[in-house]
């Protein structure tokens, strides 16, 4: 094996540590997993009467989902919203301790370093939260009937989760201004409930707004997963996947510019 060749396994080999240790840690807050379950039962359940009670006793479809689908699509939706941590507290913490030095001077690059141990927490959390949901629609519901939704939730969650980080990230790095940055991550949570179709599909929505939505990043975070679960359709997935590489790309460029320039005003101001 060459020596650039080793190098770079040791570098992948970094980051694949931290998402162990990540995952390790996440062990040991055993009344966190009890306090989040209790929640995403409640969640579900609320929703449950209330799609009941629109779906009324003949059942039939809304937007071409049965009352079944739209369950098990807000199982998917809230066990990946739920399994998603809060980038903005974590950041500006280290802004404001001053660790955020300590983490610029790793042999990891920060960026690298956040994106892993968020690998790590988030599919620690779905697998257990999905867990949850699964026995909770199996006594509630029944069987789902994904088919190859599975397969289709498995494709897409990478670039659901990497896209979230990447506009957590966006709104992350704002704390080497502001430092506060926790209502803005408010407010992205906010339009992910909307229109990136946490709370319904997007079929739902009226034809103008869902053209529009069709335009934002918000939809490949967590109507993709949770449609490509209860609704599968194969010709469409690649659409889907391509719309998050383009979104992973474009948020990967503005991202990497506002962390150097960032890292700049940290070293300017002595920090």
């Amino acid at each position: 094996m060459s020596v650039k060749r080793a190098s770079l396994l040791g570098g992948y080999g970094k980051y694949a540590a931290i998402g162990k240790v990540t995952v390790k840690n996440q062990l040991a807050y055993v009344m966190d997993f009890l306090m989040r379950t209790a929640f995403l039962v409640i969640i579900i359940y609320v929703f449950m009467q209330l799609w009941g009670a629109t779906y009324g006793e003949g059942g039939g479809t809304i937007a071409g989902y049965t009352f079944h689908q739209m369950i098990w699509y807000l199982i998917i939706s809230e066990s990946m919203t739920l399994a998603t941590p809060s980038l903005s507290a974590r950041i500006e913490e280290e802004v404001k301790s001053g660790d955020v030095g300590y983490r610029l001077i790793r042999p990891v690059h920060y960026i690298g370093y956040h994106y892993s141990a968020y690998l790590g927490e988030v599919y620690f959390r779905l697998g257990v939260n999905l867990a949850v949901g699964l026995v909770l629609g199996l006594l509630a519901l029944g069987a789902p009937a994904f088919g190859f939704g599975w397969l289709g939730l498995a494709a897409v969650s990478l670039g659901a989760f990497t896209v979230n980080f990447l506009l957590n990230l966006l709104l992350a790095l704002a704390a080497f201004w502001i430092e506060e940055t926790r209502g803005l991550e408010f407010v992205y949570r906010k339009l992910l409930f909307t229109i990136g179709g946490m709370m319904m599909p997007l079929e739902i929505f009226p034809d103008a707004l869902r053209k529009v939505c069709e335009w934002l990043p918000f939809q490949t975070v967590l109507y993709f997963p949770a449609k490509a679960a209860v609704a599968f359709d194969a010709a469409e997935l690649p659409r889907m996947l391509a719309l998050q590489l383009v979104w992973t790309v474009i948020l990967s460029v503005c991202a990497i510019l506002l962390y150097r320039k960032g890292v700049r005003k940290l070293n300017v101001n002595g920090g």
